[in-house]
């Protein structure tokens, strides 16, 4: 049954060629990879938060209860993901993208949005706060994959799959500003270049849309005083070191004195009030300072694993849909890692985003376990 419906869907579409290999292996390596960084993420987030915690809630265990559930929850839906045919995820590419374009407009419905430091990202359900950027991500991955693996065939709701994609790219993208979450955005745009790259579209063409999309990025973002002023800070952190360039210095003192091997779990000197948002944005000065180069060094590989095993699973995967939802994934939690360890290492503007699998945070947590399960589901499959 599943082979007949998989005939179907891709029936006109170009096929990659199956080739010797072991879907196991692939599918092992991501499993091992992302459990080992989820598993150093509760633990350094439980480092890095039980002082403040102790202090403000009187409890060691606040951040660090939140976080296991949020995982428990994301691993739940990682193995429900696995194990269904991820063919049938097609029937909720477009409700889903209508339905996170919905949900980000509601963050600017002062009864309803939760602005905090200036930004509008999160909206209040009961007692839980959710926040909408991050179900974009995987809505915008799933539309992108069905339009665009269905080149050739008649569509209902377009003659041009790739122009359509490009204007809900630019819609979401311009609330995601709005907001404003450059840094998502930045990550955005990632996610939808590599699935039109792996889509087939011819280079030159990709090239001027990656140009556009940069430009565009940049002179907005500049626009923004407090961007500007962020990027001066990055220049030159000890212009301002008890503010803008605060963050940055500290994040570089906590890797310095790391050394090698760490000082030792739990002996980080940082979270003791020295660098802001430690168990977040700044988890991995946290890990660099407590386990040394040796920890950051294995975080980076780890990484890299899961972008050489991610992209390898794309291009041997069963068929074009596939292809895509795998590449858009991949590149999703490579480019968030990168710009994470990029702002950590002062190599790039602080912009809010989370280390996949290891910051604090539970929206962060649940989606991107649920686009793994994705992945594991399509390398459990390949060639």
């Amino acid at each position: 049954m599943v082979s007949s419906l998989r005939d179907r869907l891709g029936k006109g579409l170009p096929q990659p060629k199956k080739a010797p290999g072991s879907s196991n292996t692939r599918f092992l390596i991501l499993g091992t990879a992302g459990i080992v960084l989820c598993m150093l993420g509760i633990l350094m987030v439980f480092s890095a938060s039980s002082v403040n915690d102790l202090e403000t809630y009187d409890s060691a265990w606040h951040h660090i209860r939140r976080q296991v559930v949020w995982f428990l929850l994301g691993l739940s839906a990682c193995i429900f993901l696995i194990r269904i045919d991820y063919h049938r995820l097609r029937s909720l590419s477009q409700v889903s993208v209508w339905i996170s374009g919905g949900l980000l407009l509601l963050v600017f419905i002062p009864e309803i949005g939760i602005k905090v430091g200036g930004a509008s990202r999160w909206i209040a359900v009961g007692p839980l706060t959710v926040q909408p950027s991050e179900i974009a991500k995987l809505a915008i991955i799933l539309f992108s994959a069905d339009l665009l693996s269905r080149k050739g065939q008649e569509l209902s709701i377009t003659k041009n799959p790739l122009k359509t994609v490009l204007l809900v790219t630019t819609g979401i993208s311009a609330l995601l500003v709005l907001e404003p979450d450059y840094g998502t955005t930045l990550i955005f745009l990632s996610i939808v270049g590599a699935i039109i790259i792996f889509a087939g579209t011819q280079m030159r063409k990709v090239m001027q849309l990656i140009g556009v999309g940069l430009f565009s990025a940049a002179s907005v973002g500049m626009l923004a005083s407090y961007r500007r002023e962020r990027l001066f800070g990055l220049l030159n952190p000890w212009e301002d070191p008890q503010d803008l360039g605060w963050q940055t210095i500290q994040s570089g003192a906590a890797i310095a004195n790391g050394g090698i091997s760490g000082v030792g779990l739990g002996e980080s000197r940082a979270k003791w009030g020295w660098l802001p948002e430690a168990h977040t944005d700044f988890i991995y000065a946290i890990i660099s300072e407590e386990i040394g180069f040796i920890g950051s060094f294995l975080v980076i590989a780890l990484y890299m694993i899961i972008g050489f095993t991610g992209l390898s699973t794309a291009l041997k995967a069963p068929d074009v849909f596939g292809r895509l939802l795998a590449a858009g994934i991949t590149l999703w939690i490579m480019s968030q890692a990168f710009v994470n360890i990029a702002a950590v290492l002062g190599l790039f503007p602080i912009t809010g985003i989370t280390l996949p699998f290891l910051s604090f945070g539970g929206n962060s947590l649940l989606w991107t376990l649920s686009a793994y399960g994705i992945l594991l589901n399509i390398a459990r499959q390949t060639a």
